[in-house]
């Protein structure tokens, strides 16, 4: 198999140069912390901090989540690896204000190793922590399993609705509340027709027919559900929808959804916009409105092919976060 070709320098060197290349695009809003996180330049004093973070390699997301109305930091691995201890302590330092700090990142082992090692670290030194765990995809475990579930793309619409609360709740347990909310009314599930890649081998992460798609494929690469017939877009995206309404979240007729439609890095934008236009003549089928649609590549794996459908149910107290404007490189929203 061909090594894949990058646009990179020494491949070892991935993770520090992207992340200082992101520090640059903020033009002054972020700056670097220590050796691996990005922290905005202005937090209020007496702020309650949402501190997010995972490995690198699925850019723009968690680094580039940081913002107005966004998260305040991201303790960022390196290329699909958790961030150490120590960074996530940089971050959360760098992050505090005096009311505590949520933790907020995808379900995967060496992040909940690491960001409690962190979070230890954190309490050492007087800073209360609080975490809340994105397991958003519904195809790696049943309903009765959500914990075991992993943190896919529902971790935008998530992160979007916790920073816009954090920017004017009062307290650490308050945010913790409306972020459980938020990551309990997000499902989502995803298909990969091809493979990522990791820069230091320059190999695919997996291997997969020309004729096949991986249904519930993660965002490294991780086993899926698994293997169904490549098909028309018309036919896919009603069967993804079904696996999020078979779940134990009810999506009724009367709903308002955000709606996310994500390219796992290769995806093209005229793909995703007929995704798009299939997936809202089903919801509308169903009487489910969508509040706000989100279409792109913000949640990705290199060069993988595929894509994931999000959806994010909305109640009135959700809305007014979802409505509040927000502004960073992964995502920026005007005020609605």
């Amino acid at each position: 198999m061909p090594k894949i070709k990058k646009i990179i320098n020494n491949p070892n060197d991935c993770a520090t140069e992207l992340l200082d290349g992101l520090v640059e695009a903020y033009d002054g809003a972020c700056r670097k912390e220590g050796r691996g996180c990005i922290v905005k330049t202005n937090i209020p004093e007496g702020k309650v901090a949402l501190l997010v973070g995972g490995g690198s390699g699925h850019e723009p997301i968690y680094h580039g989540l940081v913002g107005h109305n966004l998260a305040d930091g991201a303790a960022c691995g390196d290329i699909f690896a958790a961030p150490p201890p120590d960074i996530v302590l940089d971050g959360t330092k760098a992050v505090n204000r005096g009311k505590g700090v949520l933790y907020l990142y995808g379900n995967y082992a060496g992040d909940v190793m690491n960001f409690d090692m962190g979070a230890e670290l954190a309490a050492d030194e007087g800073i209360a922590v609080k975490t809340v765990l994105i397991w958003d995809d519904v195809c790696s475990a049943p309903p009765d399993r959500k914990h075991d579930r992993r943190g896919i793309a529902g971790l935008v619409p998530i992160v979007k609705l916790a920073g816009a609360a954090a920017a004017v709740v009062d307290s650490l347990d308050e945010l913790e509340r409306i972020t459980i909310k938020a990551r309990d009314n997000t499902r989502s599930v995803g298909v990969s027709m091809s493979p990522g890649s990791i820069p230091a081998t320059g190999k695919p992460t997996f291997e997969i027919g020309e004729d096949e798609i991986g249904l519930g494929m993660g965002i490294h690469g991780e086993k899926g559900v698994g293997l169904i017939p490549l098909g028309t877009a018309d036919d896919l995206s009603p069967k993804l929808l079904e696996l999020i309404f078979a779940d134990d979240l009810p999506f009724n007729a009367g709903d308002e959804v955000v709606l996310f439609v994500n390219s796992l890095g290769s995806t093209t934008m005229m793909e995703l916009l007929i995704v798009n236009r299939r997936v809202k003549q089903v919801l509308a089928e169903k009487g489910i409105k969508v509040h706000d649609t989100i279409i792109g590549p913000l949640v990705t794996c290199q060069e993988m092919a595929g894509f994931s459908l999000s959806l994010t149910k909305l109640d009135d107290e959700l809305k007014r976060y979802w409505d509040m404007e927000c502004s960073s490189v992964c995502y920026t929203k005007l005020k609605s």
